[in-house]
């Protein structure tokens, strides 16, 4: 049993109020946990307008997820998402070590931004 790391881009109905999208993002992210994955990563976009309609809706809501999981486990992932009538497109990749690096560099660099921009406050506020 291998274990891979995967990244998922699901689109949900943005017509949704927002507990109902909350609801369908647990859904997700239980349906990742049980399957034996862990989940390492989650990006909550929020509602974007779509490059195009699909099933006539205009607006969906971006959740990116970023796991392990075993590759037995994709096939139950993905049929979830498939059943959830709330989900109106997804896609799962398996990320090479070349894209996880890349990952790790961005996230350095938003922590080096967000000290930076913490230091910038602290300086202000002795200055004042």
């Amino acid at each position: 049993m291998s274990i891979a790391h995967y990244e998922s881009v699901v689109i949900i109905n943005a017509s949704l109020e927002d507990a109902q999208v909350e609801q369908t993002i647990a859904n997700i992210q239980e349906s990742i946990t049980t399957n034996g994955g862990e989940i390492t990563d989650t990006e909550n976009w929020g509602r974007k307008r779509l490059a195009y309609n699909i099933n006539k809706a205009k607006t969906g809501y971006y959740l990116i997820t970023r796991f392990t999981a075993p590759t037995e486990a994709i096939k139950k992932f993905e049929r979830a998402l498939r059943l959830d009538e709330n989900v109106i497109r997804y896609m799962t990749i398996v990320l090479s070590k070349k894209d996880l690096e890349h990952l790790e560099k961005i996230k350095k660099s938003e922590e080096q931004k967000a000290q930076a921009t913490v230091k910038e406050e602290e300086i202000t506020k002795t200055d004042d």
